[in-house]
């Protein structure tokens, strides 16, 4: 009897498990247990079909001395353990019910009831308080050995004749005790594979999501202040990910919309939907399942649900970005991942575009006070040579105003656009020519430019180090010294390499580490400011290089790279 039994409860353990199979692959049931939902709606809808499974049991379960040997144990628990109390209770009471109520009953009706609802209820609360017990099936295992023998325990206590009931167990204890919670782990494993596939689902949308922002990331530099950028972004993230529509709001208007609703969600107009309002003013991820939760205005609309999440500049809320969906409960937690993950990125992206914008307006900060540094003894003794020079060398004097006033212009009057080698070395021409004439014969000039080496250069880049140059290192010698320019193509033409170098007092190499690092020294800040421009516009490598020691010079050597920086041509 006890084989006889065996052989049935393992088919009936395999047909329910087939269909526990045929189950997991409906996306409904899936969406029912992997988008956390916690409606009562879907609470109840997961009872009944955990229920149902349960019932499905009894029906093709052996009849063993007026009572049924069955696996209506699997439904119920796994209901509980993937559905937590709720679920478990519900399914345990629509499965123990029916197995009470039905004509074939048998004198184990009341106990079974009993036993099936008090297994719904144990899987519940073991879904809440065993750790890992959804993911590993061993754990599943064992609960459902736990859950067998109290059931044999109820048929004992409660099912009369006892001699009856004692004889019930001793057929059944192998078959259901050892054999129905491997059913219960079947089950587990098949479930678990719907997570499996959802992780792997995620992985690929979080993969997608970088190769979105990739895309996207040179149209966020200037944060959400350009419309065209912004359309641009929504419609990478349209083409990319296979949703309805993609819109993208800043507090309070839309910027940019995408695909389906595009006739009445416009650009530049007040945001219409209450739920994105909603996500801006909590700063909370929404998701709609339903045309009324979205709340657009328009009578018309067919987007039926969405996922909203908000663009965060450090912790302050600037906007959200919004996948659209044309079907109801259509969102999955896989696009909540991808709309998640395209958040952060675009958030981190803003706040780096918006960094930099503070960096360069510090730089444009730092330039115009660079600018506005020009030394009043240097124009009032240019002044006075001038003054000088007119009664006798006219001519100079004249040259000298034509140089004072190239100098004055090329250091006050400052634009973001890049000038050529000509234009720059105009400047230092003009500024060295004034100094020469004050200083004649102490100060001794070489420029030496090999051909085809014009390029273009950031403004107010060469300047500085020839000044310095000069009033740091020349002349504080009491003889003067020679300030050589060389200026050349690298090798390989990756680069224009222009060379600075004086034969004054130099500095030692304390100084150069200040100005490398940062630190503003004595009067330095020319060679401050070149330095972290140069690495600003082309990167850590193209800083200036600088050599010098106490009595031996200084050299200064910067490269300007051949291509392109940005949108500026270079060399």
């Amino acid at each position: 009897m006890i084989g006889y039994v065996l052989r049935n409860l393992i088919n009936n353990m395999a047909l329910l498990i087939i269909i526990a199979y045929l189950i997991t692959r409906v996306k409904m049931f899936k969406e029912l247990l992997t988008e956390n939902k916690n409606t009562l709606y879907d609470k109840i809808l997961m009872a009944v079909i955990f229920g149902f499974i349960g019932i499905l049991a009894t029906y093709t379960g052996t009849n063993v001395n007026g009572a049924i040997a069955n696996s209506r144990i699997i439904g119920v628990l796994v209901g509980g353990i993937f559905g937590g109390p709720i679920v478990g209770v519900g399914a345990g009471l629509i499965a123990g019910l029916h197995r009470w109520a039905i004509d074939i009953g048998g004198f184990t009706a009341f106990a079974c009831a009993l036993s099936t609802i008090l297994e719904g209820i144990i899987g519940g609360l073991a879904s809440k308080y065993v750790k890992n017990l959804r993911s590993n099936w061993i754990h599943a295992l064992v609960l459902g050995i736990i859950a067998e023998l109290l059931q044999m325990g109820i048929i004992l206590l409660i099912a009369k004749p006892y001699a009856a009931a004692l004889e019930l167990v001793r057929i059944i204890f192998i078959p259901m005790v050892l054999f129905n919670p491997v059913g219960i782990a079947l089950f587990v494993g098949l479930i678990n594979g719907i997570f499996r596939e959802q992780e792997k689902e995620a992985a690929i949308k979080t993969q997608l999501a970088l190769q979105i922002a990739e895309k996207c990331l040179p149209f966020l530099r200037n944060g959400l202040a350009s419309q065209k950028d912004i359309l641009e972004v929504a419609k990478t993230i349209y083409k990319m990910s296979g949703v309805s529509a993609v819109a993208i709001t800043d507090r309070h208007s839309i910027l940019a919309h995408v695909g389906v609703g595009e006739d009445h969600h416009k650009e530049c107009t007040p945001i219409m939907t209450n739920l994105t309002r909603e996500s801006i003013s909590t700063g909370v991820l929404q998701i709609a399942h339903t045309k009324h939760e979205i709340g657009c205005t328009h009578w018309d609309c067919k987007l039926k649900s969405a996922v909203i999440v908000p663009l965060l500049n450090k912790n302050d809320i600037i906007g959200t970005i919004k996948l659209y969906k044309t079907r109801e409960h259509a969102i999955s937690n896989v696009d909540v991942h991808l709309a998640l993950g395209l958040a952060k990125l675009f958030s981190s992206q803003l706040a780096l575009s918006e960094i930099e914008y503070q960096i360069k307006l510090r730089e444009k900060a730092e330039l115009k006070a660079l600018q506005s540094q020009i030394n009043p003894h240097f124009l009032f003794n240019t002044l006075n040579t001038i003054v000088s020079f007119c009664r006798v060398k006219p001519d100079k004097a004249r040259e000298l105003l034509i140089d004072l006033s190239t100098h004055l212009r090329n250091s006050l009057q400052f634009n973001d656009d890049f000038v050529s080698l000509d234009t720059e070395l105009n400047h230092v021409n003009a500024y060295l020519s004034i100094e020469k004439a004050r200083f004649e014969e102490k100060l001794t000039i070489e420029i030496n430019r090999e051909e085809n080496t014009d390029c273009l250069l950031p403004q107010l880049i060469l300047q500085p180090i020839v000044e310095n140059a000069i009033l740091h290192g020349l002349l504080p010698n009491k003889d003067g010294g020679t300030l050589r320019i060389d200026i050349a193509r690298e090798k390989d033409e990756s680069a224009t390499v222009i060379t600075v170098q004086d034969t004054g007092k130099g500095m030692d190499q304390s100084r150069i580490d200040q100005l490398y690092n940062g630190q503003s020294c004595d009067n330095k800040i020319g060679l401050n400011n070149v330095h972290n421009r140069l690495k600003s516009i082309y990167g850590s490598q193209y800083g200036l290089e600088i050599k010098s020691s106490y009595g031996s010079g200084t050299l200064v050597r910067l490269r300007i790279p051949q291509g392109t920086a940005g949108e500026t041509a270079l060399c």
